[in-house]
Order: structure tokens, then C-alpha cells, then sequence
């Protein structure tokens, strides 16, 4: 583009929560808190003081006042998406936000978040980079050990359950779920990450952020009366297991059904699926999403995986003002990763080219904020594209988990695999 925007400038130093906003980040957080009842379990954290890491699940935007809950009246520092700041930097970055460009290596960032520490404040770090697709675990990236290590703090984990049930990240309608639930467990003090390995100290993270909403739900024997629960489902459960049809899942009320061969679901009000008729192939939703994965892992190892050449529309976010219109181009994403390229309003050519080794894992959104559509999002350290396919025949689901086995695939090509729940 000919016109040049404002870069949002991320070497800003982190700034400690305004005390008049203090107040506020509390009273805004408990009135969700006490309507969902969260109980929050506590271990090991009796007396803490900051400084500490503080590693929390993610599943939905109430994750947020559960922290805040579980934290108060300590400070603290949140690493937030840049997405998070359009239109409202100056007040995010005085409740002590600190922005982040997802799935980009940042050095910067790490100077940030000692500055943090430094301060004498809480970091809280969300490491699943995305809201959970379907309430459970999402890859964790490997150097969390690494930087766990160097920060030479008490580490703590926060994991909710419950929240994706309540507001899932297909469709954020509130379902009243309550009671939900927190545990905030010491995972390791300072002296027990110096006499640990990176490796030990990944495998206990990972371990602690073992969690299944789904699961959770049946065995608390919570009901979700919500009649559209089923509503936006078909966005993570895109392929039929009865006649494998992909991107042919409808849903509407409590009922997913395919179009290509008739067979229909009904989304029950303990979390569980059962078809209408015959056979029910998945029960449990979690299941069904990682056969999906299972047959993307199958095309990517056979090296035939690839979404075809997509018409998108692309918008930037340079700055936390607003998203602008880049233009209008294709997206590839196959064996070699993610290319987009195009023209934009001015004419000019444009391209990003997201190499598998690039990519462990990549942000997607549904229907992003109820107008634009599913969406790709794809980041440099100075830019975030919001890439919009047109038509039918394609899932930002699929290409979610082709970008993960894409990345484990390399890895094992070249000797180096990863550790279960680490990239």
C-alpha cells in the first residue's frame, strides 16, 4: 500500500496496573464470577507473594475474571493478542496489558515479562495462544521450560473447567453453567526449577494442563438447557464420520446434521452427542475433533494435504486502531505451509509466505464478530493479517490442524519430535 500506518509499538515498556483501575479490573470481574459461582481450589499458594508466573488455561473471555479473581489483590501483568486493543490501547495498557503478535517469536516480549517480575508484579501468561476449539488442551509451545527456567519465579498453573461449556469459542452465547470451577496449583518454586531440566519442567506444565470440559460436564451431571447448544458446532466438527464428507456439517437448535448424506445428531443437554438414527460413531465431541485430526495427520504424511487455491480478502492490523482493508488475492496452504498473496486497493502486489518450520500451531476465528466470516489469522512482528476465504468448500478448522501436523511431520523428519502437548 502506498499510504504508511503507525506500527503499534511493542517495545513499550509493560505498565504496572493503574491503582485507580485496580478497582475496577475486580469489580468487573465479580459479578460473572459470583452469577457462575466459581470455586477456586487452591494449592500450595497459600501465602504466595508476587513475584510469579501465573500459566492459565483458555477457553473463553471469562478465563480473564477468573485470574483476576484468583490473584486479587495482587498485581499483575496479562500478555493479550493485539487483536485485544483495537480501539481501547491506552486503557488496556494501563490495567497492565502487554501486546503480542500470536505464533511470532518476540524477544522483546521476554524482556517485557522480566520487567514484570522486576516490578514485583504477577505475569500471567495464557500459553495455549487461542481459545480451546473444543474444551480441551491445546498445544503448549516447547520453550515454556526454557523460559520458565530463565525467569527464576514460583510458577503456578490456573486451569478453569467449565467455561468452555459455558460460552464455547463456536458459539459465545452464555449458558448460565454454574457452578464452575478454577484449580491454582504451585507447580514449582524457584529452587525446584533451578535443580530441574527444561524437559522435566515441559512435562510437568503439560501434565497440569491435562483438562476436558466435555468430561467435566458429564461427571458434574451439568445440563444445558440453551435450545441453539448445538449452534456454530459444525464449525469444529466439519467432516461427517458416517460418509466422510468434509465441510458439509450444518447445525441448527440442538441437532448437527450432514448435507451430503442425511445423518443427523443430537446435541444433548449433558454434553453428549447421539444420532437420531443408527449408529453413534462419536459420543464425545473431543473424539470426534481428533479423528478429524487423525485423517489430516493421514494426508499430511501420504504429502497430499492441501486447501486448494482459496479466493480471501485480507485486513491488517498495523496498529490497535482498527482493522484496515488490505485487498483482495488467494490462500494457499499445503505441504510447504500458508501463501497468500494479492493486490491491494492501490494496486500493488502483496504476499506472506508462512513456511511449515514458521508455524507450530495458528489462530482462527468463527464468523468473527458476527459479520466477517471464518478467518485465518496470520502474524509477522510488525503485522496481523485477518484472512477471509470465500464459498464453502474449505474448514479454518482443517487448516488449524494440518498446521500442527504439518509442524510435528517436519519435526520428525528431521529427527527432532515432539514431546505429547509440546511443538
Amino acid at each position: 500500500m502506498k499510504q504508511e500506518f503507525e506500527r503499534f509499538d511493542m517495545t513499550a515498556k509493560p505498565v504496572r496496573t493503574k491503582w485507580y483501575l485496580r478497582p475496577l479490573t475486580i469489580a468487573l470481574s465479580l459479578p460473572d464470577v459470583i452469577r457462575h459461582r466459581l470455586m477456586i481450589r487452591k494449592t500450595g499458594v497459600e501465602g504466595l507473594k508476587p513475584p510469579y508466573i501465573l500459566l492459565c488455561n483458555h477457553n473463553a473471555f471469562m478465563d480473564f475474571k477468573a485470574a483476576t479473581r484468583a490473584i486479587w489483590p495482587q498485581r499483575a501483568n496479562y500478555v493479550v493478542a493485539i487483536d485485544g486493543f483495537i480501539g481501547r490501547e491506552k486503557l488496556l495498557r494501563d490495567v497492565g496489558c502487554i501486546c503480542k503478535r500470536k505464533f511470532t517469536s518476540d524477544p522483546v516480549l521476554v524482556y517485557q515479562c522480566r520487567r514484570t517480575l522486576k516490578n514485583g508484579d504477577v505475569l500471567i501468561l495464557y500459553p495455549e495462544a487461542r481459545y480451546s476449539l473444543c474444551g480441551t488442551t491445546a498445544v503448549l509451545p516447547a520453550s515454556l521450560g526454557k523460559f520458565c527456567k530463565m525467569m527464576k519465579v514460583p510458577v503456578v498453573t490456573l486451569i478453569c473447567h467449565g467455561h468452555h461449556i459455558n460460552s464455547p469459542f463456536w458459539n459465545l452465547h452464555d449458558r448460565g453453567v454454574a457452578p464452575t470451577e478454577a484449580d491454582m496449583t504451585l507447580l514449582f518454586t524457584p529452587e525446584a526449577l533451578a535443580a530441574a531440566g527444561e524437559d522435566e519442567i515441559n512435562e510437568r506444565i503439560v501434565e497440569a494442563f491435562q483438562y476436558d470440559d466435555y468430561r467435566w460436564q458429564k461427571e458434574r451431571g451439568i445440563r444445558v438447557t440453551y435450545p441453539k447448544r448445538a449452534e456454530g458446532l459444525h464449525k469444529v466438527l466439519y467432516q461427517c464420520p458416517a460418509c466422510r464428507a468434509e465441510f458439509r456439517m450444518k447445525t441448527s437448535g440442538d441437532r448437527l446434521t450432514c448435507s451430503a448424506c442425511g445423518k443427523e445428531w443430537i446435541y444433548r443437554e449433558d454434553g453428549e452427542l447421539e444420532a437420531a438414527d443408527g449408529n453413534t460413531e462419536f459420543s464425545h465431541i473431543p473424539d470426534w475433533y481428533e479423528w478429524e485430526r487423525a485423517n489430516v495427520r493421514t494426508e499430511v504424511e501420504s504429502g497430499t494435504y492441501s486447501s486448494g487455491e482459496l479466493r480471501v480478502t485480507v485486513d491488517t492490523l498495523p496498529n490497535a486502531k482498527r482493522f484496515i482493508r488490505l485487498g483482495e488475492g488467494t490462500m494457499t496452504h499445503d505441504m510447504d505451509g500458508f501463501t497468500v498473496r494479492g493486490t491491494d486497493v492501490d494496486g500493488d502486489p502483496f504476499e506472506m509466505r508462512k513456511p511449515v518450520p514458521s508455524l507450530y500451531s495458528c489462530h482462527i476465528e468463527y464468523d468473527y464478530l458476527g459479520k466477517h466470516g471464518d478467518c485465518v489469522d496470520l502474524n509477522t512482528l510488525e503485522d496481523t493479517w485477518y484472512i477471509y476465504p470465500e464459498g464453502e468448500d474449505f474448514s479454518v478448522t482443517k487448516m488449524a490442524l494440518a498446521t500442527e501436523e504439518l509442524y510435528f511431520a517436519f519435526r520428525r523428519e528431521k529427527g527432532r519430535p515432539c514431546r505429547p502437548g509440546l511443538a
